[in-house]
């Protein structure tokens, strides 16, 4: 059975994340991890906070802290707000870590070695105002593929080109707003992608045939265009710095490599910190766990790697840095599969903090807990196209489905089992026809999920859960256990037990998309039946995993239904339609 390695991009250290950012990349991977955990394969799921670049230092300049306190704090924030949304990281760590930096310089290394790096001296902008060479996100200006006036010197948000910062057309320093730039002579490392790129082909050819449209079409634009080598080094005052033993001159002038050498070699360096920290045990004394890291990235022929983004980085993984790994000529663990999303819009329009305009990550956990937004969010993941969040879709699909659908199921089968038959699963007598159609219906459609799940098509699979537990619905409708009950009550009891039986099962495969529920329908029944790995569509069909006599109790409310009165404050607070 392969071990399965799960990452999802770095989000990035400067603020909170929006919605949008959280559904293309952490969340679905989550959802992803919990379930092959289910399943019960060996899962490592890895993230980390992107802290280098030149946004980093912007950032921290704003707030008044130096570079790496503002990290540590910002890096802290965004770790409670992922917890708060139930992501199951396996480790969060920080591409500012010593780890990282030690892995980082060694790749340099060893492409230097075969002859993938060399020194060249380049024109750069220079502002005689800020009194420093420009790197290319200090740049900003407009771009000249496709007009976008906040363009930056590395590459344009809007369209996604690549670009260099003498590319734009009136470029202003991010620093001062200056555009009194001048272009002078200093000297970078540079990769050279050009020689790698039959190699990145050739594995782009053999590795890729079952990735999404969305992936594969953004590698092969890159590839297609040419592979151009790129300056991996910059004139920043934060990031990994280059090595004095192998440039020593570039690294008397302080230069530090370029944020996207060194961020996806964080998934390892991330890796290697969730090895030493279980090695420092709890306290940081000696003694904790022994893990073994580089089974994962070294020689790990049974591992199964899969990677969650937004497209705006699906350049950077399947191509920039597969050339990385290629070039060193080391047998580092390489993606198998790429995920990549498209953009989760506010209204048609992108998400600001600045206009007022959408729902950022630590704001949505104030006002509902994070089970709404996880289901959502997945149910209407952008996997083809951008799709748009507006606060009638959420609370018509909170209304209907959260509460409606799977909350009122639970609450009417125990509230009514237990004013009837006291608070424990009741006998009855054995299933009838009526169940044996339920348990087919309940197999076929968890063999559906689980069939999704592995081709990672989150609609798809929402639109599965949705309909077991519709099936739930449908079937007390057929059965009326309420009405059975004054005429039958051996009957009513198998229905409920049914019901329950679905409950349990819900509590199961309900897990990866709204865990905290999940666990609430777990604690619903007192018993050693094992809830926590998945069950087969075979095992479902018999609806028999909890027995009659258990305990059980009534929870509160699943999911309480968002009224008009709190959709209009929403609109107010966050901004609406006409954002």
């Amino acid at each position: 059975m392969a071990r399965h390695l799960v990452t999802s991009a770095l989000p990035y250290i400067n603020g909170i994340k929006h919605l949008g950012n959280m559904v293309g990349s952490m969340l679905p991977a989550d959802v992803y991890a919990r379930y092959l955990r289910r399943r019960g394969h060996d899962v490592l799921y890895i993230c980390a906070t992107d802290e280098h670049g030149t946004p980093a230092e912007l950032a921290a300049t704003e707030a008044g802290l130096p570079v790496a306190e503002f990290c540590a704090q910002a890096h802290e924030t965004q770790k409670k707000i992922y917890a708060g949304f139930g992501l199951s990281f396996d480790h969060f760590g920080r591409s500012s870590s010593q780890q990282n930096a030690e892995l980082t310089q060694h790749f340099a290394r060893r492409l230097h070695e075969h002859g993938f790096i060399e020194e060249r001296a380049i024109r750069q902008v220079y502002s005689p105002v800020d009194g420093r060479f420009l790197p290319d996100r200090y740049v900003e200006g407009t771009c000249p593929h496709c007009g976008y006036d906040r363009a930056r010197g590395d590459q344009c948000e809007n369209c996604t080109r690549v670009l260099d910062p003498t590319d734009l057309i009136d470029p202003r320093s991010a620093i001062s707003g200056s555009t009194d730039l001048e272009v002078r002579e200093t000297k970078h490392l540079f990769l050279l992608q050009s020689k790698l790129q039959g190699e990145v082909e050739a594995w782009l050819d053999g590795n890729s045939k079952d990735w999404p449209l969305l992936s594969t079409s953004i590698a092969r634009k890159w590839l297609t265009e040419g592979l151009h080598d790129r300056a991996i080094t910059r004139d920043l005052e934060w990031g990994v710095p280059v090595p004095a033993d192998t440039w020593p001159e570039l690294a008397a002038e302080g230069k530090v490599f370029y944020v996207w050498f060194d961020a996806p070699i964080e998934y390892i360096g991330a890796t290697k910190e969730w090895a030493d920290a279980a090695v420092a045990g709890p306290d940081g004394g000696a003694g904790g766990e022994t893990r073994d890291w580089k089974s994962w990235w070294y020689q790990a022929d049974d591992v199964r790697y899969t990677q969650f983004m937004a497209k705006d980085n699906v350049p950077f993984h399947t191509v920039m840095f597969p050339a990385t790994q290629l070039g060193v000529r080391e047998p580092w663990t390489m993606v198998d599969y790429v995920k990549g999303f498209s953009w989760l819009t506010y209204y048609g329009g992108k998400f600001s903090t600045s206009q007022k305009r959408g729902v950022f990550t630590d704001a949505a956990l104030e006002i509902l807990p994070a089970d709404y937004w996880r289901y959502f969010l997945v149910a209407n993941a952008p996997e083809s196209d951008d799709s748009s969040f507006t606060w009638e879709h959420f609370a018509g699909t909170v209304n209907k489905d959260l509460a409606d659908t799977l909350g009122n199921f639970v609450n009417r089968v125990l509230t009514f089992s237990a004013k009837r038959f006291g608070d424990a699963v009741p006998a009855g007598g054995e299933p009838g026809e009526a169940e044996e159609r339920l348990g087919a219906e309940v197999a076929r459609l968890l063999a559906e999920l689980e069939e999704h799940m592995e081709a990672l098509q989150y609609r798809k699979a929402t639109n599965a859960l949705r309909a077991l537990w519709s099936a739930g619905n449908a079937y007390l409708v057929e059965k009326e256990p309420w009405k059975q009950v004054k005429v039958d009550p051996e009957a009513a009891a198998v229905s409920l037990r049914t019901a329950m039986n679905l409950i349990h099962l819900y509590a199961v495969v309900s897990e990866p998309f709204i865990p905290e529920t999940a666990a609430t329908l777990r604690n619903v029944f007192a018993f050693d039946g094992d809830a926590t790995t998945w069950v087969t569509p075979e095992a479902a069909m018999s609806l028999d995993a909890v027995p009659a006599g258990t305990a059980f109790s009534v929870p509160p409310v699943l999911f309480a239904k968002i009224t008009d009165e709190e959709l209009e404050g929403y609109r107010d607070r966050f901004g609406g339609a006409d954002a």
